[in-house]
C-alpha cells in the first residue's frame, strides 16, 4: 500500500542545552541539561537539497496516490477493515449535517476548532478517495474554506495553526484533483499565511517551541512539514526552509524517548507527541522517499511499549501528569507495528482499543494477536515510570507507580504516586489534569490546585506541605520475578527540609540532610497481592500521612478497608505500624476548580517519633485467599 522506506544517511552527536522560561513557570521550569542527543543534519537536509526527491504528484502525503486502490482490495477480503470503513462512513455521514467549524477561542486557544477541522477533513477525504462521492469532498471543502477565511489561526497559541495546517494540508493534498483552481488557491494561501509565514517567523527568531523537547515540538514541526509538503511545487523556496527547519528541530524532542521509549509528559501527551512524530516521518517518507534518519532516534523503534504498559486491564490508563485515564485510539502505532515490524502494536490498536478512525484504515495492519510474551512487569527508565501487573487478563491486578522528576513539562507534584485496578476495576484512581484555562495553571498558582499538588495524589504527605516542584525520585531497584514484581523509589528530595525561607520554599528548592529518607516500595506477588509499602527515617515530631484516592464505597472495618464498586470488592488492610487506622475523608477542591463528588480520600495519619518508620498497606481483591506477607525491610526485597 505504501512506498518502502528508504534507508537514509545520518548522524549523531551528543549536545547538552537549557530550554527555560516554558508555560510550566519557574517553579516547574525544564530541566534539559545532559538530556538530548541531538541528531546532525546530513547535507541533503540543507534548504537547496531537502526538496530534491519530491514526488510531483498529488496526493502524496501519507496515503499517496494509489493506496486508495490496495485499500479497496483489502476492504473486499478483510471483514475488520470493512468495520472500520463502516465506522468512518457513519462519522462522515453524521458531519454532512454538522455546522462548519468557527472562529471560537476557549480562553487563550483556538485547538479544539483546529482538530475538529482535522478530524472532519481526513475524514470526508477518506471517504471521497475510497467511494468516489463528491459529496464528502465538497463538504471537506467547505470547512477549508472556512478555516481559510478565518483572520488567523491564533499564532499566539502556536499548536493551533500547526494543526489547522495540517488539516489544509491534507484536504489539498488528497483533494487536489477534485477541488476548483479557486479554492485551490484560497486553501493553498490560507496553508503559505496563516500557517507557513508564522511558522518561518519562529524558525528564524530562534527560540520557542523549536528547542524545547516536548509536545509542542512535535506537534508545531509536524504540522508545518505537512503544509510545507503539500504546497511545495508552488512555494519551494518556503516549503525548502520550513522541511529543513524542522528537520533540524524534531530531534531534540526525539531525544526525549531514549532510551526505552518512555514518554515523561505522561501517556496522554505520549499520544499527542507521537502521533506527530509519526505524521512527519509518514510524510516526508511518502513525499520525499525518506525521513532523513529522524525515525532511528534511540528509544523510538520501542515507544510503542510505553503506551501498551500504561494502559490497564480496564482500559483506563495510569494517567500520571496532565491527562485523563480515558485513552483515545492512538493509530501510529499502525505505523510503528509495520516500521519496525512489532506485530502487537497493531493487534492493540486495532482490537484491544478497537481504532475506527480515518488512520486506522491507511495504516490496516492485520498481524498480531495478543500480549502473549509481553512482559507483566516494566520499568521505564527514561521516565522512571514502573507498571506491574499479574497477568495480561481482563481481570488482572495491575499497579503503574511514579517515579521521576516534577519539574518535566506537564508533571504534577505526584512522585511515588500509583494507581491500582484489580477484578475489572479501577480502585485507586489518578484525578487527572484541571481547567488549563484556570488562573496561573501553567505559572504561579499551579501548585495551589488540588489536582496537581501533592494532596491530589496517592503518595505521602509530610506536614501538609507540597512535594519540591524540582524534586526527582530515582527508582533504585526493579524486579520482574515471576513470584513477586516490585520496584522501590527513592522519594527523599521530594520531602527534604526547606531552606531559605518563605520564597525560597515556593520555588521549590530544598536541601536534603542525611539523616531524612524516604522510601516507597510497590509490589505484585504471584498471588495478586499488591504491597505498598514506606519507610521514613528522620523527619522526628513531623505528621505523615498516607492516602490514596479510590471511586468505591468504603467500609472502615479497624485496621481494614473494605473498598466495593457494585458487585466487586477489594480489602485494603495495614500490616504496619501497629497504632495507625485508616479514616475517610473526601478531597477538598473549591470551585472552579474541578470537582469529584463520587471520590473519596482513604487516609492514615501518624506523628513522626524519633525511630523509623514503616507504613505497610496491603490491597487483596475478593476471593483471593492469599495468607497477608509478613512486612520486610526494603533492603532485603530482593532476596528470594
Amino acid at each position: 500500500m505504501f512506498p518502502p522506506i528508504r534507508p537514509a544517511r545520518r548522524h549523531w552527536c551528543v549536545f547538552a542545552f537549557t530550554v527555560a522560561g516554558l508555560a510550566m513557570g519557574a517553579a516547574a521550569a525544564l530541566q534539559t541539561e545532559g538530556l538530548a542527543a541531538a541528531w546532525e543534519p546530513a547535507a541533503a537536509t540543507s534548504p537547496e537539497q531537502v526538496l530534491s526527491s519530491l514526488v510531483r504528484e498529488h496526493p502524496r502525503l501519507i496515503a499517496p496516490r494509489g493506496a486508495e486502490e490496495s485499500l479497496r482490495q483489502v476492504l473486499q477480503v478483510d471483514e475488520k477493515a470493512r468495520s472500520i470503513f463502516e465506522a468512518v462512513k457513519e462519522r462522515g455521514d453524521r458531519i454532512l449535517t454538522e455546522p462548519p467549524i468557527r472562529h471560537r477561542l476557549i480562553g487563550p486557544r483556538l485547538l479544539d476548532q483546529s482538530r475538529l477541522c482535522l478530524d472532519r477533513v481526513y475524514t470526508l477525504a477518506t471517504l471521497y478517495r475510497l467511494t468516489g462521492d463528491k459529496k464528502y469532498a465538497d463538504r471537506a471543502t467547505v470547512e477549508m474554506r472556512t478555516a481559510a477565511s478565518f483572520p488567523d489561526w491564533n499564532p499566539s497559541h502556536f499548536l493551533d495553526t500547526a494543526e489547522m495546517t495540517h488539516a489544509l494540508a491534507i484536504g489539498y493534498d488528497w483533494l487536489c484533483d477534485v477541488l476548483s483552481p479557486e479554492d485551490r488557491q484560497m486553501i493553498r494561501a490560507a496553508i503559505v499565511e496563516k500557517g507557513l509565514r508564522e511558522g518561518e517567523k519562529i524558525y528564524r527568531r530562534g527560540g520557542g517551541w523549536p528547542r524545547t523537547v516536548w509536545n509542542w515540538n512535535q506537534v508545531c514541526n509536524g504540522g508545518l512539514t505537512m503544509g510545507a509538503l503539500a504546497v511545495a511545487e508552488d512555494e519551494p523556496e518556503l516549503a525548502s526552509f520550513i522541511v529543513s527547519s524542522a528537520i533540524a528541530s524534531l530531534p531534540r524532542a526525539m531525544a526525549s524517548y531514549a532510551p526505552d521509549g518512555a514518554w515523561a509528559e505522561g501517556p496522554g501527551y505520549w499520544n499527542y507527541a507521537t502521533r506527530y512524530t509519526v505524521f512527519m516521518l509518514a510524510g516526508l517518507e511518502t513525499a520525499l522517499g525518506t525521513d532523513f534518519g529522524l525515525g532511528d532516534s534511540p528509544g523510538f523503534s520501542v515507544t510503542g511499549d510505553f503506551w501498551m504498559h500504561m494502559i490497564g486491564p480496564t482500559k483506563l490508563c495510569f494517567n500520571f501528569a496532565d491527562g485523563g485515564s480515558r485513552v483515545g485510539t492512538a493509530p501510529c502505532m499502525l505505523y510503528l507495528a509495520k516500521r519496525f515490524d512489532r506485530p502487537v502494536y497493531a493487534w492493540h490498536e486495532r482490537d484491544y482499543l478497537e481504532g475506527r478512525s480515518a488512520l486506522d484504515l491507511w495504516w490496516y495492519d492485520p498481524r498480531g494477536g495478543g500480549m502473549t510474551g509481553e512482559p507483566t512487569a516494566k520499568w521505564f527508565r527514561g521516565a522512571d515510570v514502573v507498571t506491574l501487573r499479574s497477568d495480561w487478563t481482563e481481570d488482572a491486578v495491575f499497579v503503574g507507580f511514579k517515579g521521576g522528576d516534577n519539574a518535566v513539562n506537564h508533571s504534577h507534584l505526584e512522585l511515588g504516586s500509583f494507581v491500582l485496578d484489580a477484578a475489572g476495576r479501577r480502585w485507586v484512581l489518578d484525578l487527572g489534569s484541571d481547567d488549563y484555562n484556570l488562573p496561573g495553571y501553567f505559572g504561579n498558582l499551579r501548585w495551589t490546585y488540588y489536582r496537581l499538588g501533592t494532596a491530589g495524589q496517592n503518595t505521602l504527605i509530610i506536614d501538609g506541605q507540597n512535594q519540591a516542584p524540582r524534586a526527582k525520585a530515582p527508582i533504585t531497584a526493579f524486579s520482574d520475578r515471576p513470584d513477586r514484581s516490585f520496584a522501590i523509589a527513592d522519594l527523599s528530595e521530594a520531602y527534604a527540609p526547606q531552606s531559605g525561607g518563605e520564597r525560597t520554599a515556593r520555588a521549590g528548592e530544598r536541601t536534603a540532610r542525611s539523616t531524612d529518607r524516604v522510601r516507597r516500595g510497590v509490589a505484585v506477588s504471584q498471588k495478586s497481592v499488591v504491597l505498598i509499602q514506606d519507610e521514613i527515617q528522620g523527619f522526628e515530631g513531623r505528621l505523615i500521612q498516607w492516602q490514596v484516592h479510590t471511586p468505591a464505597d468504603v467500609e472502615l472495618q479497624g485496621r481494614t478497608a473494605l473498598l466495593r464498586q457494585k458487585d466487586r470488592s477489594i480489602q485494603a488492610a495495614i500490616l504496619s505500624p501497629d497504632d495507625a487506622r485508616f479514616t475517610v475523608e473526601k478531597p477538598d477542591a473549591p470551585p472552579p476548580q474541578r470537582q469529584q463528588p463520587d471520590v473519596r480520600k482513604l487516609v492514615i495519619r501518624l506523628k513522626k517519633g524519633s525511630e523509623p518508620l514503616r507504613i505497610t498497606v496491603v490491597f487483596v481483591p475478593e476471593g483471593n485467599t492469599a495468607d497477608l506477607p509478613s512486612p520486610k525491610p526494603l533492603d532485603v526485597w530482593n532476596e528470594p
